[in-house]
């Protein structure tokens, strides 16, 4: 695993997440037909909140990012983009399992999207996330929390 960091955003880490979600996502949204150049950043920027966002950074460069949004009765996992160069050598894991670990100690449901077909959803079922719902687009899944440890 490289060497990674992670640490809040703020609103000027905006454009550098909306270009990562770009080139992340857009083999997919190609093979569904949806890849749209200005859409696709768009998005993001009219949902980037900094204050549910932290950057994943491996050793001084911006390496990626994830949202955990409080909404109802859950938090929704979002814009979870990891530089290509950087998958599969473990950070996404790791990121993702420190945020769950900070949900299951607080009681709380983890909603998320993915892209149908998305080799993210592996990882995602891996973490204990199972199928809500799904369209021809969008795969809805939920994690509820893991049951507290008991003490020895």
């Amino acid at each position: 695993m490289a060497d990674w960091r992670i640490r809040p955003a703020s609103v000027a880490d905006v454009e550098v997440v909306a270009e990562l979600r770009a080139v992340v996502l857009r083999p997919d949204l190609e093979r569904l037909g949806r890849y749209d150049e200005w859409r696709v950043r768009q998005r993001l920027r009219d949902g980037f909140a900094a204050a549910h966002t932290w950057v994943i950074e491996a050793g001084d460069a911006f390496a990626g990012c994830v949202s955990l949004r409080p909404a109802g009765d859950a938090h929704w996992l979002e814009h979870f983009y990891l530089a290509p160069r950087l998958q599969g050598r473990g950070i996404g894991a790791a990121v993702l399992q420190g945020l769950l670990e900070g949900c299951d100690r607080d009681g709380v449901r983890v909603r998320l999207n993915v892209l149908q077909g998305s080799a993210a959803r592996r990882l995602y079922e891996r973490h204990g996330f199972v199928l809500e719902s799904e369209d021809a687009v969008d795969v809805f899944m939920l994690r509820e929390p893991a049951p507290a440890m008991r003490g020895e």
